[in-house]
């Protein structure tokens, strides 16, 4: 099992999530958070002519669990859907899951994250 994290732009958060629906993958968390990479931040004109510089800016972290099987076509949606080809698209991690426990079921591993039908069920 993998975890994907990414962290992409706000206003695309929608479409991803409507993209990996269509896929069959709905489970997933969302955590709104700040950050900066590459792109550094960006630079405002304020009120007074002043410009200021935010160096910190506000992403959308989208979080989900699915078997090695899945892996890819999550990521490769995830990638095609939160593309806007601008600096600050975000950033897509992959981390390896020990195991993962379905509290209602107690099923275990791959059954855990796998909703009927064997798509991935995320979070």
């Amino acid at each position: 099992m993998k975890k994907i994290e990414a962290s992409i732009r706000p206003e695309k958060l929608e479409e991803v999530k409507h993209a990996l629906a269509e896929q069959g993958y709905v489970g997933l968390n969302i955590v709104g958070v700040t950050g900066r990479g590459v792109q550094k931040g960006i630079v405002h004109a304020g009120r007074s002519g002043q410009a200021y510089s935010v160096d910190m800016l506000p992403k959308v972290k989208l979080e989900i669990v699915v078997t090695d099987k899945d892996t890819e076509e999550v990521v490769s949606t995830i990638q095609k859907s939160a593309w806007t080809g601008n600096i600050g698209d975000g950033k897509i991690f992959i981390l390896p899951v020990a195991d993962a426990i379905r509290v209602r079921t107690n099923e275990r591993g791959d059954a855990a994250v796998c909703a009927s039908g064997g798509q991935s069920e995320g979070g």
